[in-house]
């Protein structure tokens, strides 16, 4: 026995239902994996948990009243998080300091900062992990109290849900299946494994004061937390509305974001280069699974970047350019710039790092709008006859990976990238052919396409189907190009950003300015050529400049094509972003300089979203109402007695399974201001019903119980404040508490 007269947890078979809340917890973790990359949080998120909850079953094994396993949970949590994440400020590694305590609010700006505008995945700095960790670590916690000390395990079922929903919501991608019936399973091992301790168990636990409050704060904070708190993730596609800002997808799922029907100014560039640039933020070499993942290599800060030159052969020409880049709207933590970066000045902040081999910037904690800045290139601009005489390879394993193939990739993409470049002698001349292919007559760009014929993505499957239909958009005719390359021995990536833009008819340092919107939000590959570097090619039809070298014989100075930022009103599908109307005269509802009416949807359908999320316990509480009403119309009495219960429970008031129907009707009258002529009538129909013989229960006329538990409901009602009879209307308690159940028994305190 425990010291507060309990029963032992441990005799009740609690260290199944310990395991399986383990188990349970750790499959709802597995889609964070795709908003932050894997590190020390994943290891601590197993750990963690494991240790509270190891700590909470030894507590009650060894008699521990359930709050001090709890407070004992707690405790384990603060020394745990001390030693982990504040040791070097901490009073013998483990105990919390006054400074401890100040940089806990720190570390947790920098990591909202961080998430908020973040490309997914964030690399998991020690402030994201610090959030993650902390987080999970109390959820156990409250876990732990709600399904071993209240034993309401469905309830445990709602943290899991919104846990796992949250990166679904944030980063639009195909659901998981096995990992969704991992935790599914694991669910049900929960709910299992606490009925068969509860068989097991000779008496029921007494409630314990605070389950009610825990159990609300669990309920209010998955909700809110899906609701809400999911939108500020790191999006994986740009979002416009009532978001302060638009973000980039860094992993091509990129579908979404083109067929959004507005367009954003995003960044405005001009310089000295011949044809304005294209502009990355990030590059892709690895495809795991579905989609392709940002590179996440050694990084340096900006003042450390030595800015050195990509490697070229002596023999490569080589021609220097300075772009200014003017930032408008991009709530990302990357910096639009063209390639290869050699120097960037004038960007504000500290918290900005470069990744040397693929000369992308990103910051740690600081959007990049609002950023003005120049950046130098060293553009390698080899000749026609140079670049053929050259031979694509991977640099040894420094680029390995960008020659690797995914398991299972159709068998299509290697033979029709083989048809394609037969007649081709050397490399370039292959990539040509690949490239002339794509944008020649047979393919089609769409951005319906994908959606109807079922592969709108960027996996190996989804190519290999784009490849039969012949009909996609930039993320397919990219990512096409990278994998066939790849079955050519040629390494490869993809590179995410924008196209040039348009020009705006404005100068700036006697230059003409040009300016990208979403619509030019683009995708493009690369290949890596020996004593060259990585070369963009272009194999999006009638979309940018096809890559071309010029002969020697041919003057170098002479202006490079134009590049096709986004097709005009009249154009074939054949921008990224899809056939939009650039501008919106009066008739069509939007007034230059006025309100974009579309811009207001978001905003309104948030609106509306909450008031639904609002009105939906009440609206679901009425309906089971008048279900239940058509069954006493037809003289069921057990089903009045019920609706006469759930108004109680509605109300604060407690509902014990000990209690009789006689003795319950009594309470509600002396004490909560219930009928006591109707609720007299519906204790004697309920016991008729209940104990009295077959041929002698009757059977009670149903008009006058639905009136009797009517009148009941508003007596009861008027006996309380308008607070809660608010509360009751609004979040209805017996949606979710069962009549008899632990949390039906809570005092209205509690409640």
């Amino acid at each position: 026995m425990s010291t507060d007269g309990t029963p032992s947890r441990s005799r009740r078979g609690d260290a199944g239902t310990t395991i399986a809340l383990l188990v349970a917890l750790v499959a709802a973790l597995l889609p964070l994996l795709t908003v932050i990359a894997p590190g020390t949080w994943t290891l601590l998120c197993i750990a963690g948990p494991a240790a509270l909850l190891l700590a909470g079953y030894l507590a009650r094994r060894w008699g521990v009243p359930a709050v001090a396993v709890t407070l004992i949970e707690v405790a384990l949590w603060i020394l745990g998080t001390t030693a982990v994440f504040f040791s070097d400020v901490a009073w013998l590694v483990v105990l919390p300091t006054l400074e401890t305590i100040e940089r806990v609010p720190l570390l947790l700006e920098e990591a909202v900062a961080a998430i908020t505008v973040g490309v997914a995945p964030l690399e998991a700095t020690p402030a994201v992990t610090f959030l993650v960790v902390g987080s999970v670590g109390l959820l156990v916690i409250a876990l732990d109290h709600v399904v071993l000390t209240a034993r309401m395990p469905l309830l445990a079922t709602v943290a899991f849900m919104a846990v796992w929903l949250i990166p679904s919501l944030a980063i639009r991608s195909e659901v998981d299946v096995w990992a969704f019936v991992l935790l599914a399973a694991a669910m049900l091992w929960v709910i299992r494994s606490d009925t068969r301790s509860r068989v097991r168990s000779a008496s029921a636990p007494s409630p314990v004061s605070g389950v009610g409050v825990v159990s609300a704060v669990i309920a209010t904070v998955a909700i809110v937390v899906a609701v809400v708190a999911a939108p500020t993730l790191p999006q994986s596609a740009a979002t416009g509305g009532v978001v302060s800002g638009t973000t980039i997808d860094a992993s091509l799922n990129l579908g979404d974001d083109l067929r959004r029907p507005s367009e954003v100014p995003v960044v405005r560039t001009w310089g000295d280069t011949p044809t304005p640039p294209y502009l990355r933020v990030a590059t892709l070499t690895r495809l795991d699974g579905d989609s392709w993942r940002p590179d996440r290599g050694r990084s340096v800060t900006l003042d450390e970047w030595d800015g050195a030159a990509p490697e070229t052969a002596e023999d490569i020409r080589v021609v220097e350019y300075r772009t200014q880049v003017e930032v408008l709207d991009l709530a990302s933590a990357t910096l639009p710039v063209p390639y290869p970066a050699t120097a960037i000045e004038g960007v504000d902040g500290a918290e900005w790092v470069v990744t040397p081999d693929n000369r992308t910037v990103r910051s740690t904690g600081v959007a990049a709008q609002g950023q003005q800045y120049e950046v130098a290139t060293t553009v390698p601009r080899p000749s026609l006859e140079q670049a053929r005489e050259s031979q694509a390879t991977s640099g040894g394993a420094r680029f390995a990976s960008a020659l690797e193939l995914p398991l299972g990739m159709p068998e299509n993409i290697a033979r029709l990238a083989e048809e394609v470049t037969v007649d081709a002698d050397n490399d370039y001349d292959r990539l040509l052919a690949l490239q002339s292919w794509f944008r020649g007559t047979s393919f089609d760009y769409s951005l319906d396409a994908p959606v109807e014929e079922g592969f709108d993505g960027s996996g190996a499957d989804a190519i290999g189907d784009f490849l039969e239909v012949r009909s996609g958009y930039c993320v397919h005719f990219a990512s096409a190009f990278a994998l066939m390359a790849r079955t050519l021995d040629m390494p490869s990536r993809v590179v995410v950003g924008f196209l040039p833009g348009a020009p705006t008819g404005e100068t700036a340092d006697d230059e003409r300015v040009y300016e990208a919107t979403t619509a030019q939000l683009h995708a493009w590959p690369e290949v890596r050529f020996e004593g060259i570097g990585w070369v963009a090619f272009e194999p999006t039809k009638s979309l940018g400049s096809a890559q071309r070298f010029i002969a020697e014989d041919i003057d170098p100075s002479a202006p490079e094509p134009s590049a096709s930022p986004a097709p005009s009103a009249s154009a074939s599908p054949s921008a990224t972003a899809g056939p939009r109307a650039d501008e919106r005269d009066p008739e069509s509802g939007s007034v230059a300089g006025g309100i974009d009416p579309s811009k207001l949807l978001p905003t309104l359908g948030l609106i509306l979203g909450i008031a639904a999320l609002i009105a939906a316990p009440a609206l679901a509480r009425r309906l089971r109402a008048a279900s239940r009403v058509a069954r006493v119309q037809g003289g069921s009495a057990g089903t009045a007695w019920r609706m006469v219960q759930d108004s109680a429970l509605d109300l604060g008031i407690e509902v014990p399974a000990a209690e009789s129907p006689r003795a319950f009707a009594a309470r509600l009258t002396t004490e909560h201001g219930a009928d006591p002529t109707a609720l007299g009538r519906l204790t004697a129909a309920v016991e008729r019903a209940s104990y009295a013989a077959p041929d002698e229960r009757g059977r009670p006329a149903g008009e006058s119980l639905v009136a009797d538990a009517a009148s009941v409901h508003r007596s009861l009602r008027d006996a309380v404040s308008p607070g809660r009879r608010l509360a009751a209307t609004v979040l209805p308690r017996s949606l979710i508490v069962r009549p008899g159940s632990t949390f039906a028994a809570a005092t209205a305190a509690n409640a």
